[in-house]
């Protein structure tokens, strides 16, 4: 048998590779088969045949496993990682480094970086590729959810330490002025983390700005530097090329002193936020154009929508009719509807 053969046959299955990481993130809690299971409400005999890659783990028991087992939502991005064909080539390698990153220094042009995308600005972006026909339109959601579930480290314990550095061409719109406004909000708010840096490159850096291409520095447990690249047709790691990696480090160096600062920064994004609301149209709504959100639930926390408006989607508290009103994008509701459905923000 060649050394090829060998690995092929060694390579572990999707539900192995799941399963066996399901194993070590109980047995790293100390708990057994049967523990785990009257936690996450599974039997035990299941949680073994998933660990022993006989069967495919559910995805809700991956959700409840995720919570028990403090792992920041690792199960879940592994089962999208493994289950979606529609990443570009190299990026699932990449996946498996950033898990493990201690440090993340990034540097983007053109849109958000993904680990601070929201919900509704990446799938814009992702309905917008399937459209040109680059990925399979029933493929969308699973890009979506993959780009969903690798954001879970930004909250772990112990956090990575993450350095961005957006070129200013990032601000650009994307979405319409709702999506937008709801991205930059969260930009506010992922700056304002202890751990993470966000810098702005503006444009008025014109010829001096150091590189052209987006990439991304990572260091290992072990804190070994490498590099994520992509071109338009595939990404990769590099770890050996040590020329290569010392020169975009240098790069980087460059792009963190030119950049705005975080409080010049913040101040710009804010900016363009209030730029954005007076884009947004206000909507008058008629008393009788109310009606309760189909996603309200029976504890007396109920939601009332309007719609019919064009672009807009006005929402109230049920129990405060005469309160403050928020307007959504069309575009925002539906993919709020659609985090709702795949179980994001947990049971409703």
């Amino acid at each position: 048998m060649t050394m090829a053969q060998q690995e092929l046959e060694q390579t572990p299955t999707p539900n192995e590779a799941i399963g066996e990481q399901l194993r070590r993130f109980r047995k790293a809690r100390g708990l057994t088969q049967v523990q785990l299971g009257k936690l996450i409400n599974y039997s035990d005999s299941l949680i073994s045949l998933i660990e022993t890659g006989e069967r495919p783990a559910p995805l809700k028991l991956l959700r409840r496993a995720d919570k028990v087992l403090e792992t920041c939502g690792a199960l879940e991005l592994l089962h999208w990682s493994t289950k979606s064909s529609t990443l570009i080539g190299g990026f699932p390698a990449y996946i498996e480094h950033e898990t493990k990153a201690t440090a993340l220094r990034i540097h983007e042009l053109n849109v958000i970086p993904g680990l601070l995308q929201t919900r509704s600005y990446a799938s814009a972006l992702i309905n917008a590729a399937a459209q040109r026909g680059e990925i399979p339109e029933e493929k969308a959601v699973e890009r979506l959810n993959v780009r969903m579930a690798r954001q879970a480290i930004l909250y772990r314990d112990p956090a990575p330490s993450v350095h961005i550095v957006m070129d200013e061409s990032c601000l650009r719109p994307v979405g319409g002025p709702f999506v937008m406004a709801e991205q930059l909000r969260r930009l506010e708010s992922v700056a304002a983390l202890p751990h993470v840096t966000l810098q702005i490159a503006p444009c008025s850096l014109g010829e001096h700005l150091p590189t052209t291409m987006p990439f991304t520095l990572l260091t290992s447990p072990k804190g070994a530097w490498m590099v994520y690249l992509e071109t338009v047709q595939r990404g990769y790691v590099e770890r050996d090329d040590e020329t290569k990696i010392r020169s975009l480090s240098r790069t980087y160096d460059w792009l963190q002193v030119q950049a705005l600062s975080c409080t010049d920064s913040l101040a710009h994004i804010r900016s363009r936020l209030e730029e954005l609301h007076t884009m947004i149209p206000t909507t008058t709504v008629k008393p009788r154009s109310w009606m309760k959100s189909s996603y309200s639930n029976g504890g007396g926390q109920c939601i009332e929508v309007a719609p019919g408006h064009p672009g807009v989607l006005p929402v109230r508290d049920s129990k405060d009719p005469d309160g403050p009103q928020l307007a959504f994008g069309t575009d925002a509701w539906e993919s709020f509807i659609s985090g709702i459905k795949s179980g994001e923000f947990g049971s409703v």
